[in-house]
Order: C-alpha cells, then sequence, then structure tokens
C-alpha cells in the first residue's frame, strides 16, 4: 500500500497538538452524541474548508459534500441518494437548525455545465449530476447574453446556490419546519481569492457581505 508521508505527518501532529487540545471537547462529544449547529452543504472541492471558514470546531458542522454543491429535487423512491439522506438525517434525527448551501469562486462544477460531455461508463454519474447545474446555466446564458463566459459562470456560480435552496424546499421534512419557523435556510458563495462569504438576501435578491447580515 502506497503511503503519503505528508498526511502521515499531519495525523501525527493531530494526535499530538490539536487532539490534545481538543481532548475533553472530543471525549464529551463521545460520552454525549453529536448535536450540530447546522448542515453545511458544501462543494467537494479540495481548496473550500467548511470548518475552516465559519470558524466552527468539533460538533458544530454536519457536513455533505458533492460535486457543485448541488441539492437533488426530492425523489420518493428506492435509489440510492447519498445527500438526500443526509438532508433527512440532518433535519429529522439531528434536528438542526440552519442549512447552509455554500457555492464558491471557481466551481469547477459550473464550468462544466457549460460545456458538452459525451456519456461514457467512466462519467455516466458525473454527467447525470452536473444536470442539476442547468437551471443556472441557462439563466446566466439568458439573462446575460452580451457578457463574457466567465462573468456568466460567475453569475450562475451564485444563482446555483439559489436553485439548491428551491430543491430543498422539496423536501417535505426541511418544508414542515421552514413552514413552522424552527428550520432556516441559508445560500453562501465563498470566494477562494478573497476569503470573503457573500449571503443570499431573499428581501432584496442579491448577494451581500456576510458580516451586513
Amino acid at each position: 500500500m502506497k503511503k503519503i508521508s505528508e498526511f502521515e505527518k499531519g495525523h501525527q501532529y493531530f494526535r499530538s497538538v490539536k487532539f490534545k487540545e481538543n481532548e475533553k471537547r472530543f471525549k464529551k462529544l463521545v460520552e454525549e452524541g453529536q448535536s450540530p449547529k447546522a448542515l453545511f452543504i458544501g462543494c467537494s472541492d479540495s481548496r473550500v474548508m467548511p470548518n475552516m471558514i465559519t470558524g466552527s470546531g468539533p460538533g458544530d458542522l454536519f457536513i455533505v459534500r458533492n460535486i457543485g454543491n448541488f441539492v437533488p429535487p426530492f425523489r420518493p423512491d428506492d435509489d440510492y441518494h447519498a445527500t438526500a439522506s443526509a438532508i433527512e438525517y440532518a433535519v429529522t434525527s439531528l434536528e438542526v437548525s440552519d442549512i447552509i448551501v455554500c457555492g464558491h469562486s471557481d466551481c469547477g462544477a459550473i464550468k462544466a455545465c457549460f460545456q458538452h460531455h459525451e456519456p461514457s461508463d467512466e462519467n455516466i454519474h458525473t454527467v447525470k449530476w452536473l444536470q442539476l447545474g442547468d437551471p443556472a446555466r441557462d439563466m446566466a446564458r439568458h439573462s446575460m447574453p452580451e457578457e463574457t463566459l466567465e462573468a456568466q459562470r460567475d453569475f450562475a456560480e451564485k444563482v446555483s446556490v439559489v436553485f439548491q435552496l428551491e430543491n430543498l424546499l422539496s423536501y417535505p421534512a426541511v418544508r414542515r419546519r421552514v413552514d413552522a419557523g424552527t428550520l432556516f435556510l441559508h445560500g453562501w458563495h465563498y470566494n477562494l481569492a478573497t476569503g470573503e462569504i457573500l449571503y443570499f438576501d431573499e428581501s432584496e435578491l442579491e448577494f451581500k457581505p456576510l458580516g451586513d447580515s
């Protein structure tokens, strides 16, 4: 088995330093179980670090990561639905009070939505999954046809977050708790180059710096 020395060294540092610093908290989480404050739905992009960008610690976030931080619409069938299952578990079992859908700049999934991909036995699931970004791509193309491809993609990254929030509301458990005022949905966009997070202001239908909320 191939060894990845930098990760082994990182684990050794975690055990000897970071774990020791938070040992009481880790033990408490084991004894009492998890009770996260929020479900964080983010992209699998290796440059996006949920705990780091939110300043959260062990036990604070229940995290789901996938290509494009997409939320598939509710489908009551017997297929395997990883993201859907995590949403249902976070809302019904963990009873989180907030769900954050966090997109980001330079998103490879959104870029891919602007390209043609021929399905094969090596990418069939990816090509299907990327269809969840089509509504954002189409809106970007239709609303700003004279803009550059880069500008359209930047716009689509943010619009996609809004579409994922709408898809969340197709889940019965999510809709029920949102209507009851016990669950709150948040749309974020994280800028990789600046570290800034914008949030979607539903009242004004625009993204604003998170500190302004």
